[in-house]
Parts: C-alpha cells; sequence; structure tokens
C-alpha cells in the first residue's frame, strides 16, 4: 500500500522519509544505498518534490506497464535508458519500447538514471534529424 504509506508520510511533514520509503520500496534501490541518500547533495532535491509522490503512485497505480495501452501510440517513440541505471528501470525501458509499435530503443554508455546532458544531446539530435 505504498500510495497510502507516501501519503500518511507527506501529511506528516515527513518528506525526508516518504524519499526514502520511495527509494527503498518503490524504486528499489538497495537498503545499503538508501542509507546514504539523505548524504547526497541531490537529496535536498529529493525531498523537496516528495511531496508529489503520492501523486506519481496514485497515476501508477501498481506500477506495472499498460501494455496494451502503449500498442496503441502511433507517432515514432524513443526510448532512453542508462546503462548503468537500476535494471527494474532498464527492464522498463525496454518493455516500453517492445510494447510502442514505431519505439526504438537506445542505451546510453556509462550513464546512469541521472543522464548527463552531453550523453543526452547527441543521441536526441540524432533521433530528430528528418
Amino acid at each position: 500500500d505504498h500510495r497510502a504509506q507516501l501519503t500518511r508520510l507527506v501529511a506528516a511533514g515527513r518528506r525526508s522519509a516518504a524519499a526514502k520509503y520511495h527509494m527503498r520500496k518503490v524504486a528499489g534501490v538497495p537498503a545499503v544505498l538508501a542509507v546514504g541518500l539523505p548524504l547526497l547533495p541531490m537529496w535536498s532535491r529529493f525531498k523537496a518534490v516528495a511531496h508529489t509522490l503520492p501523486y506519481d503512485a496514485a497515476v501508477m497505480g501498481d506500477y506495472s506497464l499498460p501494455a496494451g495501452q502503449m500498442s496503441l501510440v502511433t507517432v515514432p517513440t524513443l526510448v532512453i535508458a542508462g546503462e548503468r541505471s537500476s535494471a527494474v528501470l532498464r527492464q522498463a525501458a525496454q518493455e516500453v519500447a517492445n510494447a510502442v509499435p514505431a519505439a526504438r530503443h537506445r542505451s546510453l554508455e556509462g550513464q546512469n538514471h541521472n543522464v548527463s546532458m552531453k550523453a543526452l544531446a547527441p543521441v536526441l539530435v540524432e533521433y530528430f534529424k528528418v
């Protein structure tokens, strides 16, 4: 019941706890990494948007891939994942690319979920060349 838990934490003003809960229980970050997350410079940004996590949970439901709906997408689609992203994110990107009929999948070498614009820009330029 991740949505209810996130809602309770946010309502109690516990943004850091909500962000940790999301990273650990929803995003699947290993426990050892979750402990160190608050020490990272980007943690303040995670906390700043933690109040939106219940909305994400409301939209995403059980976080399963709506492959049937995705098969209805008719526009060309580029699905990108960092090769160093977590396995669950890489798998999700591949599944989206497989489900969308006009999709292409790219894995960005050396990149994690926080993709460098220097790595992303050339891929986008290449994709959008007409």
